[in-house]
C-alpha cells in the first residue's frame, strides 16, 4: 500500500530536498505540505494547506498521514524575538507530535541541533532540548530526532556569518576523528535522506541521531 507523508518546512534548505525526494518515490502516494505560503510548479501527489503554523490545530483534520517530517527552524537573526522564536522551534514540532499522536500517525521524525540540551543555560540549546523532550514525551511509536552539526547546502537566503563558519569548518575537516565526526559539517541533501531512509526501516532503534550517523544512515540503500 502506497504511503501518504505530511512534510513541514518544505520552502526551507533541508525540507526542500526531502520534498524532491518524495515527489520522485513511488512508495509515496501523497504528500501533504504545511505551510504559510505555496510553492509553485509541483505534481499533483503534492496537496498543500496554507495557513499560520503557529495555530496548527486547524488543520487537525487534514492532519493526516503515515509518516510526519518536521523540518521547521528559524534562526537568531531573523527572529529576533525570543518568544516568537520558541512559539516556532519549541511550539510548532511539539503541536505536531501531539496531533501526530492524536490521528494515529505512528512515525515522526524531526530536526533538532547539536547542543540541544533541556537544562542549558543557552536559549536556543535548551529551547532544541525542551522540544525534543516534549516530542518524546506523546509516546509516537517511531520517533527520530536528528541533531545536524552545521549545514551544508545552497539556500536561497544570503547568510553571511554562516557562509564564513562553513569556509573555516571545511578547512578544518581532517581535524574532526573518532569522537569529533559529529562536528562534521554535514550536507542537507543527506539528512533529508536519512529521514527517507528512517522512515522506511524498522532496524533504528536510536531516538536521538548524532551528525555521523546521519550521514552513515543517508549511505543505506533500502530500495
Amino acid at each position: 500500500m502506497k504511503k501518504t507523508a505530511i512534510i513541514l518546512g518544505a520552502s526551507g534548505l533541508t525540507g526542500g530536498l526531502l520534498l524532491e525526494k518524495l515527489i520522485h518515490d513511488d512508495r509515496y502516494e501523497t504528500i501533504k505540505l504545511f505551510s504559510r505560503t505555496r510553492i509553485d510548479g509541483l505534481p499533483n501527489k503534492v496537496i498543500q494547506y496554507i495557513g499560520n503554523l503557529l495555530e496548527l490545530d486547524q488543520f487537525k483534520n487534514e492532519f493526516t498521514a503515515d509518516e510526519i517530517y518536521c523540518c521547521i527552524g528559524t534562526t537568531v537573526k531573523k527572529t529576533p524575538d525570543k518568544k516568537l522564536y520558541r512559539a516556532i522551534d519549541y511550539g510548532i514540532p511539539v503541536a505536531a507530535a501531539k496531533l501526530a499522536k492524536e490521528n494515529d500517525i505512528s512515525t515522526y521524525l524531526v530536526i533538532s541541533a547539536m547542543g540541544a540540551n533541556k537544562k542549558s543555560k543557552v536559549f536556543y540549546n535548551r529551547t532544541k532540548g525542551e522540544m525534543e523532550q516534549d516530542v518524546v514525551n506523546q509516546g509516537i511509536q517511531n520517533t527520530s530526532i536528528l541533531r545536524p552539526s552545521l549545514i551544508g547546502g545552497e539556500r536561497d537566503e544570503q547568510r553571511v556569518l554562516e557562509k564564513i563558519g562553513l569556509v573555516i569548518f571545511k578547512v578544518i575537516q581532517p581535524l574532526f576523528i573518532g569522537p569529533l565526526k559529529k562536528y562534521k559539517i554535514i550536507d542537507a541533501e543527506n539528512i533529508a535522506q536519512a529521514m527517507l531512509n528512517l522512515a522506511n526501516t524498522t532496524s533504528n532503534t536510536d531516538v536521538v541521531i548524532t551528525s555521523n550517523d546521519i550521514e552513515q544512515l543517508a549511505k543505506r540503500n533500502l530500495k
